[in-house]
């Protein structure tokens, strides 16, 4: 039996005003049970082949937006602000005699993995290859794009270390 394209735990609420745009590809779109998706948060498959893979008991603030592209793994008990981008894909963009939009994309560096507790402050962008350890928080404004360890707090652009939770 195949499983959908679009699963949304029974338990778990997504707002009417939230916009999830399944793939016409096969990549699959789960959220878990308890999760919340709030108002004007976009969930869409396109680039890559990954599959967005939302926990339990996970919170996706207004205006955040999730993109499949390589993949999103995202563990229980994730908080994600408002105006959250979350991008596990690059554009190519090496020629100059085609335009960017029809160069594709750069090879995948994993996709983006979120461990369980993880708090995402508003305005942070993850990008492709981003692997965020349990327990640990993402400032507002951040731009992460490699390995932050199980609770640290990491914050600026590019994301660096400002110190570890109590």
């Amino acid at each position: 039996m195949e499983e959908a394209a679009l699963f949304i735990h029974p338990t778990a609420k997504v707002s009417p005003d939230a916009r999830i745009h399944p793939s016409t590809r096969g990549t699959k779109i789960r959220i878990g049970a308890h999760s919340e998706i709030y108002d004007f948060v976009v969930i869409r498959a396109v680039g890559g082949t990954g599959d967005i893979e939302i926990g339990e008991h996970c919170y996706i603030n207004p205006h955040s937006t999730l993109y499949s592209g390589s993949g999103i793994r995202m563990g229980n008990y994730v908080l994600v602000g408002p105006h959250v981008a979350i991008v596990p894909a690059n554009h190519a963009f090496d020629r100059r005699d085609t335009p960017i939009r029809h160069q594709g994309f750069s090879p995948s560096k994993g996709g983006v993995v979120i461990g369980d507790d993880v708090w995402i402050g508003a305005n942070a962008t993850l990008l492709d290859g981003a692997r965020i350890g349990k327990g640990a928080v993402i400032a507002a404004g951040a731009v992460v794009d490699g390995e932050v360890p199980p609770y640290q707090v990491w914050g600026g652009v590019p994301a660096r270390f400002l110190k570890q939770r109590p």
